[in-house]
């Protein structure tokens, strides 16, 4: 009897569960048989594998092989699986030397003649790897993507026979570096729209301003050829550049959606923006084995939606957790996966059906029912968790006709964003939108004058107490933006006129 144990990695959201693979070789009648809770793709992997050994002019042995993932009632997927196996089938027949194998982790698709394919999810393995002080060897097609990881120590390889001449000695790997061109690392950079392209508009370029400082979702409403989408555009490019951190689980969780990671996007915001006829399950993520949706792929970045009341509310009303929790949990019958879902939530959407209620013109021929119907698709418990609620009204004909604007450019906006970012980071260490309600009251303390004018909003406007907190969040981000340690009631009063549809 001969037995291999090597280490790999399955999937289980953004977690990669370390997997033990037992390769156990018995005398009895030829057999292949594959244990451990594996999915059709992994099941399929002993045809793969055989026809691999074969062609790579390995012997495949007439026992039977019996491979046991463990854990066991760890659900495994995809054919990562396939080079884990091939090697411990060769290291228990003696063809390789098994020594060396507990040093790696290693993942890799098989083709029919022995090169190796790319898989899913190499960053968030890589990562797992890391930590358990292991290398981790994977295909070359992999290798860039999983050396955003720097602790770790990646080797990569093109097929099985290079990696069987790397563990007999004959021909060593050597561990795989990458380089990020420095050009690559200016966020926001991919985007082309700028502020100062967009004429008028600055009640909504200031708005979008102090939602980018604070991380504060917003809403904005106004007749169809404002500007609505290219501000929402425009959003990405301010924000502050992302940290390490965030842009590793962003890389991560693009990796698991799309199979790889395009390295051009390193440390750029991502943009999201569904079209209004998407699932629930596309916003949120699911299938039999969780996967990311639209949510969890706009990690540290923007999601878009545009014409809000145009997606079925069903579909608007799982935006509820994640706004307040930053989190996703997607629970199937197999199977439960957390997917983190902290973005800048940006919508835009007309007053009415037709879109032209308040239009100067007169244009609009909704009836009041029509138009309370139409804003109705957004439930109130929804929009009391946006923080920023602005009116984007048309551009007079003379502004629309300049030939050149005079409002700032994104990167000069970025700056002031910068700034009040990195205050909220020294004072509290998190953005104010994520504030909890004991830190709201340490650091949004209020003046007498404030307060009373505080009272007076939440007694005209019937705010509920969600709403309370959120104008104090909007509140401090102002007085960030302004330099000022302590909310005073001009702060308070700009932070009420973001809450205008509880005014209509």
């Amino acid at each position: 009897m001969s037995l291999a144990v090597l280490y790999s990695r399955a999937l289980s959201g953004m977690e990669a569960s370390l997997v033990t693979v037992e390769v156990h070789l018995a005398n009895g009648l030829p057999a292949f048989t594959i244990v451990g809770l594996a999915e059709a793709e992994v099941r399929e992997s002993k045809d793969r594998v055989r026809a691999a050994l074969q062609n790579s002019r390995f012997k495949f042995p007439a026992q039977r092989i019996t491979v046991n993932l463990a854990p066991a009632d760890l659900p495994k997927e995809s054919g990562r699986f396939d080079l884990p196996i091939a090697l411990g089938i060769l290291a228990a027949t003696g063809q390789i030397p098994a020594n060396e194998l507990h040093r790696y982790e290693w993942a890799g698709e098989l083709s029919l003649n022995g090169e190796l394919r790319p898989v899913r999810g190499a960053l968030a393995m890589t990562y797992g790897a890391a930590r358990s002080g292991r290398s981790f060897v994977l295909p070359t097609q992999n290798a860039a993507e999983a050396a955003l990881v720097k602790e770790a120590t990646i080797y990569s390889a093109t097929s099985l026979l290079q990696l069987c001449a790397h563990l007999q000695g004959s021909e060593p790997l050597h561990p795989y570096q990458a380089t990020i061109d420095e050009p690559s690392l200016s966020a926001g950079s991919a985007h082309q729209n700028n502020m100062s392209d967009v004429k008028g508009q600055s009640q909504a370029k200031r708005a979008l301003e102090i939602a980018a400082a604070g991380g504060h979702s917003v809403l904005m409403m106004g007749p169809p050829g404002t500007g609505k989408s290219m501000l929402a555009r425009c959003v990405p490019g301010i924000l502050p550049s992302m940290t390490e951190q965030e842009a590793l689980e962003s890389a991560a969780m693009q990796s698991l959606a799309n199979g790889s990671f395009d390295l051009a996007n390193w440390k750029r915001r991502p943009f999201r923006a569904p079209h209004h006829t998407a699932s629930a399950v596309a916003l949120v993520g699911g299938s039999s084995i969780p996967r990311p949706g639209e949510i969890s792929l706009a990690l540290h970045g923007v999601l878009f939606l545009d014409e809000l009341p145009e997606f079925d509310r069903r579909v608007l009303e799982v935006l509820r957790e994640p706004l307040e929790t930053g989190m996703i949990t997607i629970s199937r019958a197999a199977q439960r996966a957390n997917f983190p879902a902290r973005f800048q939530l940006v919508a835009a959407m007309n007053p009415c059906p037709c879109g032209y209620s308040g239009h100067h013109d007169g244009k609009c021929r909704c009836t009041p029912d029509q138009i309370a119907r139409y804003r109705g698709k957004i439930s109130g418990p929804l929009l009391d968790r946006i923080d920023i609620q602005i009116v984007v009204p048309s551009v007079p004909q003379q502004e629309l006709m300049k030939q050149q604007t005079s409002g700032e450019k994104s990167s000069a906006i970025r700056q002031h964003v910068e700034k009040a970012h990195q205050l909220q980071l020294n004072r509290q260490g998190k953005t104010n939108s994520r504030l909890s309600v004991k830190e709201i009251d340490q650091h949004c303390a209020l003046d007498t004058a404030s307060e009373n004018l505080l009272k007076q909003a939440i007694s005209r406007l019937n705010l509920s107490a969600r709403a309370y907190h959120r104008i104090l969040k909007v509140a401090r981000t102002i007085a960030d933006l302004s330099g000022i340690e302590r909310i005073n009631n001009q702060h308070i009063a700009e932070a009420i006129q973001y809450r205008r549809l509880d005014k209509q």
